[in-house]
């Protein structure tokens, strides 16, 4: 099984000058209008399948100091009848009552959540989100927390260092944590030992480029269940391509299904099948 756990399911229209710029560099040169591709389901669906993809995690984000605002309503709206998308959601600490809007996205059909720390400036282990981890073990909900660097003015980065999620993962044993871009920049080693000492925490790599992983997890192969591929599109475009370099990889073939797919389909709850490339 082929899964890309971390596309971005923005229109142009939501996002600030500087992410929608961001977005437009990658897509010069030919590769199409990526705003256009996204906001028609089936028509995503379709490049999905072309990009040799059986599911992707899409994901909103209502970051409107920093990247822009596409929230859990939009997303379903346009992508509750996909067969390739599967929504995660996003809340906010400051949000009201985070627990009771867990229950009410579960039963609209979202899958798990996506926190932005660094883009919202609250820190994943306050204790005021003791209540939404409780109702994510409850509906069996992955947690995906953006750690690291981000070139976005507005981003805070000291609400983004992977250590912080030691105590979430301590407390609630029974929540699955990824640690979203593998704490890119500064915290890559704390990362990778996270995902290789909590059973429920594991390592995502998306927005990394594919053929340094092994330089930034130098013991990815000892830990390749715990890793999760994910592209970051449409910041980074071209899924299949980066789908392959992950495949050519110096790891087993095991591991490198691991980190394509299978863990992915066990965290969603997905059969899992090969899914030749």
């Amino acid at each position: 099984m082929r899964i890309d756990f971390h596309v971005h399911l923005a229109i142009r229209e939501q996002l600030l000058p500087t992410a929608a710029g961001f977005c437009d560099a990658f897509w010069d040169g030919g590769r199409g209008d990526w705003s256009e591709l996204v906001s028609h389901s089936e028509r995503f669906d379709a490049y999905l399948e072309s990009e040799g993809v059986d599911y992707v995690v899409g994901l909103p984000e209502v970051s409107p100091g920093v990247t822009g605002v596409t929230t859990n309503e939009f997303v379903l709206e346009r992508y509750a009848e996909s067969k390739k998308v599967i929504l995660f959601s996003t809340l906010n600490a400051r949000d009201e009552d985070p627990a009771a809007q867990v229950h009410r996205l579960a039963g609209q059909g979202f899958r798990g959540i996506k926190l932005y720390p660094t883009y919202q400036a609250f820190y994943p282990n306050d204790e005021k989100l003791y209540p939404m981890y409780e109702a994510c073990v409850e509906h069996r909900w992955p947690v995906m927390v953006h750690t690291g660097s981000s070139i976005f003015p507005g981003s805070k980065m000291k609400y983004g260092e992977p250590m912080l999620l030691d105590d979430v993962a301590v407390d609630f044993p029974g929540l699955n944590i990824l640690i979203v871009h593998g704490g890119r920049g500064p915290w890559y080693g704390q990362a990778e030992f996270l995902a290789g000492f909590h059973p429920n925490v594991y390592l995502e790599v998306s927005g990394l480029p594919p053929q340094k992983l092994l330089t930034y997890f130098p013991n990815m192969d000892k830990i390749g269940n715990k890793v999760v591929f994910g592209s970051d599109w449409p910041g980074n475009p071209g899924i299949r391509a980066n789908m392959e370099a992950v495949a050519k990889l110096p790891l087993d073939e095991k591991t490198i299904g691991d980190i394509l797919g299978n863990t992915a389909a066990r965290l969603l709850g997905l059969d899992s099948a090969p899914h030749p490339l």
